[in-house]
């Protein structure tokens, strides 16, 4: 298993980034912004997560995502803490997160990561998504924020 940058002659993953946001213009912005990692195993594409900058010293994982099949496995883990390591070896001071209130087992993975919640940005997906989300039987409304610190 490894995890890379991918290689600007890839088309970026976006089933799979589809999955973690439904967005497609949304997902094609923050592709542009920033560096997508591909996790593969066997030269197949099982995880992937987008890092952009934000801020001067701070970065922003953006997309955290992990073939169904794949789910469980602690992968998702494994893509969480390489990001932290990249944007620690990039000198960033502050890695952040958004995602949505009815993300429950994220929100936890997160700061099982070491992410701690910082604030709510209230009605975020109804504001930036033309159709309605829902998770876990909630409806995602608000985008939950979190962030670490990495000096």
């Amino acid at each position: 298993m490894e995890i890379r940058i991918l290689d600007t002659t890839q088309n970026a993953p976006m089933d799979l980034l589809l999955q973690a946001d439904p967005s497609e213009d949304i997902v094609s912005e923050y592709l542009q912004r920033g560096e997508c990692f591909v996790m593969e195993d066997e030269g197949r594409i099982i995880g992937v997560y987008v890092l952009i900058t934000t801020r001067p010293e701070t970065a922003e994982l953006v997309n955290v995502s992990i073939q169904e099949d794949q789910q469980g496995k602690g992968l998702g883990k494994m893509l969480i803490q390489h990001s932290i390591a990249t944007a620690k070896s990039k000198k960033f001071k502050t890695i952040e997160v958004g995602t949505g209130n009815s993300s429950i087992s994220q929100i936890a993975l997160y700061q099982k990561c070491g992410f701690r919640l910082t604030h709510v940005d209230r009605d975020f997906f109804i504001r930036h998504y033309d159709e309605p989300i829902f998770e876990n039987g909630i409806q995602c409304i608000d985008m939950v924020r979190l962030s670490q610190d990495l000096y």
